[in-house]
C-alpha cells in the first residue's frame, strides 16, 4: 500500500476458491458492516444474495406495473377503436364484444413485460459498463472459470487498507490484492 493512496485504489480484490468458502465470507463481510461490496463468481450460487444482505429486486414490480398498465390500455384502445370511435358491422357482431378484446390486450401485455423486463434488468444492473476497475487485475480474469471474489471498495465508510486486507486475509482467501482506479 506505501506506492498507492487511498485516491488512487478503487478497493481490494480477495480470491477464494470454492462457493461454499465466498458464501461464508460474504456472510462475514455483511456482518462486519461494509455497504460497498460485491462478490463475483462463474455461476450463480444459491442464497449469494441474502448471504450478502441485498434486499428483494425491484424488478418483478416494474414488470408486474408495466404489464397491468400497458395490458389495460391495449384492451381499452380496441374497445374504444372498434366499439366506440368507428362502430362497423361485421357479421352482425355487437359493437363491445369484450371477448374479442381480450387477446389484443393480453398481447400488449406480455410484449410490455418483455421490454420491461429487459430495460428494467439493464438499468437495475448498471449495464452496459464498458470498464470497470476490477478489469485490471489478472486474477480477476478466472472469475469467468473457476474462482470466486469479493471486492471491499475503498469508497466504503468502514474501509482502512491494512485492516480490510488483514480481515479478508482472515477469511481465508487465498489471494488478496488493491485494485487501482
Amino acid at each position: 500500500m506505501s506506492t498507492l493512496s487511498k485516491k488512487q485504489i478503487y478497493g481490494i480484490l480477495a480470491q477464494f476458491e470454492s462457493a461454499s468458502e465466498v458464501y461464508q465470507a460474504c456472510e462475514k463481510v455483511r456482518d462486519r458492516g461494509f455497504l460497498k461490496w460485491d462478490a463475483y463468481s462463474p455461476f450463480p450460487v444459491h442464497g449469494l444474495d441474502k448471504a450478502m444482505g441485498l434486499p428483494q429486486s425491484k424488478l418483478s414490480w416494474i414488470v408486474g406495473a408495466t404489464s397491468t398498465i400497458c395490458g389495460i390500455g391495449g384492451f381499452l384502445t380496441w374497445v374504444w377503436m372498434n366499439g366506440v370511435d368507428y362502430k362497423y358491422v361485421i357479421a352482425g357482431k355487437p359493437f363491445l364484444g369484450f371477448a374479442g378484446y381480450f387477446l389484443p390486450g393480453f398481447e400488449c401485455a406480455v410484449l410490455s413485460a418483455a421490454i420491461a423486463c429487459l430495460i428494467g434488468m439493464l438499468a437495475l444492473n448498471k449495464l452496459p459498463q464498458w470498464y470497470h476497475s476490477l478489469f485490471r487485475s489478472e486474477n480477476f480474469k478466472r472469475v469467468t472459470d473457476d474462482k470466486f471474489f469479493i471486492a471491499i471498495e475503498a469508497s466504503d465508510p468502514k474501509f482502512d487498507p491494512e485492516k480490510t486486507m488483514d480481515f479478508l486475509k482472515e477469511l481465508g482467501a487465498s489471494n488478496v490484492e488493491f485494485v487501482e482506479q
